[in-house]
């Protein structure tokens, strides 16, 4: 059987790459497995295609991308947050690939890369890993307060509109339209699997749930000291790590992380971070820390959770909470708050701290309890062995594997 996966962005980072390592997994387990992407970087796999090599696709995208935000930017109240309406996109049907897959695997889709008419072109079976809450909503990417996603939207609070029919509810409509009723759907947590079963679009789908995965060969645990020395970090305090894509997005709750660490001793802690941040908030805090900004390849993220004592995901809402496996697997154990993705993640008191949801004192509270915990030694290598067992890219595709051979043998 032959499997095109189908994601948009960046293969060194964000959704993409969950894909990308499940891609490997399937290639390790036999699987005929391709990928079509479009961004230009292939990491030099020939498995792997692009659809923006040239520079004339790099200017269509783009221009293809302003056009489907047209809607969007009309509305001048809207919230900075990513909504993506899904108008424009490329026609995946006519790329070779797409002859050679017996299995269309979409994941990720956005950035005007597919649209919703291509998908209802798509005559094969369709496996839909989703990897926030796009595929149910009328836009958004985390509705975070807003449930009108479970009454076919409109009036989105993401638009600032106040109309019933507004683009939020267009979109909605479009998806019941568009969508095909052969597609299997999968969440990569439970909560994101829920949400979906009572949206609008896709309460009368059969949704299952396979978590998101990494490669534990990439991501596993460097002696603290070594990795501290590698990285130029020259302390004998605490190091508690936080960083994401974007710090500062809304539905990553670091509001409530400047207000838990107002909770530690600052002769005992060092802060460190990657991501995009906004220092001012970090030097008003008074602590020692250290930005390292993005960190694009795996090596210097596996120096940097290991060289910490415990990683901070004070997440509102999210999908599944990939930085949190990450660090787990290179033996840091995680604090985060007992809901959405991340609670699939962490068991609590054994590898990490839960904390109440979204109490900032409880996440400082979590921060103290490992960082004062009596078997650090325990705790790392129960994080390691949760992530190994659980999310391994060779444990999740051959669960798809599986996904997979009952959609050819119905066939």
């Amino acid at each position: 059987m032959n499997i095109l996966h189908i994601t948009a962005g960046d293969l060194n980072g964000g959704a993409a790459r969950g894909a990308y390592w499940l891609h490997q997994g399937l290639l390790n387990l036999g699987v005929d497995s391709k990928m079509l992407i479009n961004a230009p970087d292939t990491l030099s796999d020939p498995t792997v295609e692009t659809v923006c090599s040239s520079s004339k696709d790099k200017i269509l995208f783009s221009v293809r991308y302003k056009i489907d935000q047209l809607p969007v930017v009309l509305y001048k109240n809207r919230q900075k947050n990513l909504f993506s309406p899904g108008w424009r996109g490329y026609d995946i049907t006519k790329h070779p690939l797409y002859g050679w897959a017996d299995i269309i695997h979409l994941h990720w889709i956005n950035g005007a890369f597919i649209n919703l008419k291509t998908i209802a072109r798509i005559n094969k079976p369709i496996v839909w890993t989703m990897r926030d809450m796009w595929p149910f909503t009328g836009g958004c990417h985390y509705s975070l307060e807003c449930e009108r996603y479970k009454k076919s939207c409109g009036a989105c609070m993401h638009l600032g509109s106040k109309s019933s029919g507004d683009l939020s509810r267009q979109i909605v409509m479009r998806k019941l339209k568009d969508y095909p009723k052969h597609m299997k759907v999968f969440g990569i947590s439970n909560w994101l699997s829920q949400e979906a079963r009572e949206s609008s679009i896709l309460s009368g789908y059969d949704i299952g749930t396979i978590s998101n995965n990494i490669n534990s060969r990439d991501f596993f645990p460097i002696e603290k000291k070594m990795a501290r020395d590698i990285l130029g970090v020259d302390t004998n305090k605490k190091i508690v790590l936080v960083g994401a894509q974007g710090l500062n997005d809304h539905y990553k709750g670091f509001d409530k992380y400047l207000e838990a660490i107002k909770l530690l001793n600052k002769e005992n802690v060092f802060l460190s971070f990657f991501g995009k941040l906004e220092t001012d908030s970090i030097n008003r805090q008074g602590f020692e820390y250290k930005n390292f900004g993005f960190l694009h390849d795996t090596i210097s993220l596996r120096m940097l959770y290991s060289a910490a004592d415990v990683f901070v995901a004070p997440s509102i809402m999210d999908a599944f909470g990939k930085t949190l496996a990450e660090a787990m697997a290179c033996g840091t154990p995680v604090v985060c708050f007992d809901a959405t993705g991340p609670k699939d993640i962490v068991d609590h008191q054994l590898n990490g701290y839960r904390a109440l949801p979204f109490d900032s004192k409880d996440l400082a509270n979590g921060i103290n309890w490992i960082l004062d915990n009596p078997s650090p030694k325990q705790l790392a290598e129960s994080a390691r062995k949760k992530v190994v067992a659980s999310f391994d890219s060779m444990v999740i595709a051959k669960k798809y594997k599986e996904v997979y051979s009952e959609i050819v043998t119905a066939l």
